[in-house]
């Protein structure tokens, strides 16, 4: 009798998943990490977060979030919201926090592992809730940055902590594929991420904050 299969659930935080592939240098291959994970146990559910920009012709990531949602991932976004600072600064705020919370705590019950995308310190209350329910937690981000992209806080919560450098071979974009396709096509950085090529006097650059 073969030994019960682990049930895993991914909970990826796009925006901080982005930045930190970005930082290294690659692209993620998003058909190869969701098959490396479905070779470690049984993948119950895939979870993408992002905001996106709604009020806009075009969205850079528009076209990402469509091919997650036709190939395996349970794509979870919601609008922008745009506000001028006590400096004069256009932010964009997106925090995706609280539907990732929301989501793990309902799905905790029926997964042994989940596996969190992410290296925000915000989420090791939630890493914690999740243990209790004796679910094991793995974060994924990197500490080979200066400075870390992991808070030292969330990656002492975990259970295991895989930095995102190991998985570069099993989940990147093949360099050459990525060659071909910016040869094709100019290179998108989504909307959200993205500062404002020229100085504006409302503010110095648009800033995507978080909090």
């Amino acid at each position: 009798m073969s030994p019960p299969q682990e049930k895993i659930a991914l909970f990826i935080d796009g925006a901080n998943l982005y930045a930190t592939a970005k930082t290294l240098g690659f692209d993620i291959d998003y058909k190869r990490l969701l098959r490396e994970f479905q070779s470690r146990g049984y993948l119950l559910r895939a979870f993408y977060y992002t905001a996106v920009i709604e009020d806009q012709e075009y969205s850079s990531i528009r076209p990402l979030i469509d091919w997650l949602d036709y190939n395996g991932y349970t794509v979870v976004t919601k609008a922008t919201k745009e506000f001028i600072d006590q400096t004069g600064r256009r932010k964009v705020k997106g925090n995706m926090d609280i539907e990732l919370a929301v989501d793990a705590m309902e799905i905790a019950g029926a997964i042994d592992h989940m596996v969190l995308f992410s290296g925000d310190g915000d989420f090791r209350s939630l890493v914690e809730a999740v243990q209790r329910r004796g679910v094991r937690v793995t974060v994924v981000s990197t500490v080979t940055t200066q400075p870390p992209m992991v808070a030292d806080e969330l990656r002492r919560q975990a259970d295991i902590f895989v930095d995102i450098v190991e998985l570069q071979p099993k989940i990147g974009r093949d360099p050459a594929e990525r060659a071909a396709r910016e040869a094709r096509e100019p290179r998108h950085t989504p909307q959200f991420l993205q500062r404002s090529p020229a100085p504006q006097r409302v503010g110095d650059d648009d800033d995507f904050e978080e909090d």
